[in-house]
């Protein structure tokens, strides 16, 4: 589907962990990702949770578009401008979804230290290729 020669190419970061760790971490997440959002539906859908489902569907389809970019475009800025919004339009979810649904809020903590963590490899590997 991607070119992983290309990827096993690149200056790897001194963190970087090894590729079988991923599937597992992002099956997870996306487990608590959609927990997190039925709790927050949880009651319907009402004027006040409008903004922030429009912040959670802004950074899942950001998450869906970073691989096609990195692995798929090999661009790793365009990859690393995705992952800055999509770290911004995470939090902002986070903070909003909070006031519908504490734990909606929290489950989502794992995914923004992940994507925080992402981030650090996407910049590295920017810097380092």
């Amino acid at each position: 589907m991607f070119d992983t020669q290309w990827f096993n190419s690149l200056n790897k970061p001194f963190l970087n962990p090894p590729d079988w760790v991923f599937t597992p971490v992002w099956i997870f997440l996306y487990i608590l990702i959609a927990i997190s959002f039925i709790l927050f539906i949880k009651g319907g859908m009402t004027k006040e949770k409008r903004l922030p489902l429009i912040f959670f569907i802004i950074q899942l389809l950001l998450n869906f578009a970073w691989t096609p970019v990195f692995f798929g475009l090999q661009s790793i800025l365009g990859a690393l401008c995705i992952i800055v919004l999509m770290w911004l339009f995470l939090l902002l979810t986070i903070i909003f979804f909070f006031r519908h649904s504490i734990l909606a809020s929290i489950l989502l903590i794992p995914y923004l230290i992940w994507v925080s963590f992402a981030f650090y490899l996407n910049l590295a590997y920017f810097v380092l290729n």
